[in-house]
């Protein structure tokens, strides 16, 4: 087993799990095939995260480092390639309500996370055939202990004073947690057709204040009670996004259009095909998982 490092840390990080770190990254190709030479299956996690930023860096980081994977696992040989999407690639400032893989993927959204992984499951999904099979897996609101990415984000604001729900945080979504994800990962590198996509969830939605109030405890954090109204937040995310464009001013938008949408925004989604053709089902339930977050 191998997997891609960066720097000297996350080679030794790699190495303290058991796998052979291959210094690189999604600029360099040639690393890359060096690095797949004589493996079967390639999973493609790396992506450039964010609700805000340079959009070259999301251009780079999503689109072209994929399209750098797919060139190296090509030239490797290997024959098959597992690219972890994301329910982001359909957002495009609407509800996604009991959504499945027919819903059109959004390369046109004005959220820049969205815009840029659709189009890299695109380039995936089209790059299918011709001795290597290409798919993607979407999770939804990956969590679970270890998380270095959602938690901490949410921990500081929370700390910070600057969290409040938008409109209340009734809304229903769905949620992946970790090993539900790998478990979605493994099956589909398994299982899965190249050319298709998948989505992943730990079951039933949940509701979002009561989920993310839940992820919050297990932290020691009491979840906040303040709240903005859905009607002044999506134009405030607006106008936030074009001043901050437009002059010269420093850090991010107290609100992104993205972050309006995750945080006030209906996403469920319907797991009906991971469940058919992959044989997928939950190994993880979220009591479990949340249990384990608090130990």
């Amino acid at each position: 087993m191998r997997a891609l490092a960066r720097s000297d840390a996350s080679a030794r990080a790699v190495e303290a799990l058991g796998a052979e770190a291959v210094r690189g990254d999604l600029g360099d190709a040639g690393a890359m095939a060096e690095g797949a030479a004589g493996c079967g299956v390639a999973f493609h996690l790396a992506a450039h995260l964010g609700t805000w930023g340079r959009p070259e860096d999301f251009e780079r980081g999503n689109v072209i480092g994929t399209a750098n994977a797919l060139e190296a696992c090509r030239r490797a040989g290997v024959i098959r390639f597992v690219h972890c999407g994301t329910e982001a690639a359909l957002m495009a400032g609407r509800p996604l309500v009991d959504v499945d893989e027919t819903a059109p993927r959004r390369p046109d959204s004005k959220a820049l996370y969205s815009a840029t992984k659709a189009r890299a499951e695109e380039s995936v999904l089209r790059a299918s055939g011709q001795g290597l099979e290409a798919m993607s897996l979407r999770p939804r609101f990956v969590w679970g202990k270890g998380d270095t990415t959602l938690m901490p984000g949410i921990v500081e604001m929370v700390e910070s004073g600057r969290f409040a729900w938008i409109g209340g945080g009734g809304h229903r979504t769905s949620t992946a947690h970790v090993r539900n994800t790998v478990e979605g990962l493994v099956l589909t590198a398994e299982r899965g057709k190249g050319g298709e996509a998948y989505f992943v969830t730990d079951g039933e939605p949940v509701v979002f204040r009561e989920f993310l109030s839940q992820l919050m405890r297990t932290q020691g954090l009491e979840p906040p009670t303040r709240s903005v109204p859905t009607w002044l937040a999506g134009p405030m995310a607006s106008a936030a996004e074009t001043a901050w464009r437009a002059l010269p001013l420093k850090g991010e938008p107290p609100l992104t259009r993205f972050a309006y949408w995750v945080s006030a925004q209906e996403c469920t989604i319907d797991i009906t095909k991971a469940r058919r053709d992959l044989g997928y089902a939950p190994v993880v339930s979220i009591d479990e998982g949340l249990a384990e977050m608090g130990r």
